[in-house]
């Protein structure tokens, strides 16, 4: 006699929590700290999954929340799962204090989900997405001595779309040098530059 052990029936997911999840999604693929991560695969080749995987983590801490009748987490719980996240997977601090926001709106969406207002919201965030996805991130990079300098700081004031639609300074036409003088014997002459 063989006994089997059967798994047991998964049930299908919630349409409030497919439609968290989408905005959950539509959030992170916004967020221009996740976006530079990505671009610049700071998670190496898999950076894209990352993403996915970090939107996975954050639905099933509402679903488990919601299945165990807890209180959803909150926005603290929200950022360091997002903060743990950004720095095991894609080996980045996050000081700019933009995970918040992102907490925020998290959380916010899970309100106005469970409240029913969920649909417009999660289809404005697509939109967003969408817009964001069309659209390329820059990002700069701190010095090689790994220092902060005080105007660091006032570079995170600028506007998110600022960043993305700065464009390369033009190029400066090379100043043009003296033709070169060759002897007849094919040599070229050297001619000592004066001072300016």
């Amino acid at each position: 006699m063989s006994s089997s052990v059967q798994p047991a029936p998964q049930t299908a997911p919630s349409p409030d929590l497919v439609l968290f999840a989408r905005g959950v999604i539509a959030l992170l693929t916004s967020w221009p700290v996740l976006r530079i991560a990505i671009a610049e695969a700071w998670g190496g080749p898999e950076s894209l999954e990352k993403r996915t995987f970090l939107a996975s983590e954050i639905v099933d801490a509402f679903e488990d929340a919601q299945r165990r009748s807890r209180t959803a987490p909150d926005l603290d719980d929200v950022e360091v799962l997002i903060l743990q996240a950004m720095a095991e997977e894609f080996n980045c601090e996050i000081e700019d204090g933009s995970s918040e926001g992102l907490a925020r709106e998290i959380v916010g969406l899970w309100k106005d989900v469970r409240e029913g207002r969920g649909v417009e919201q999660v289809e404005r965030l697509e939109g967003v997405a969408l817009q964001a996805s069309a659209s390329q991130v820059q990002s700069t990079r701190q010095g090689d001595d790994g220092s902060d300098s005080e105007d660091d700081e006032d570079e995170g004031s600028e506007s998110d779309d600022q960043m993305e639609t700065d464009e390369a300074p033009a190029l400066v036409p090379q100043k043009t040098t003296r033709e070169l003088e060759v002897d007849e014997d094919g040599f070229t002459m050297v001619r000592r530059g004066g001072r300016r």
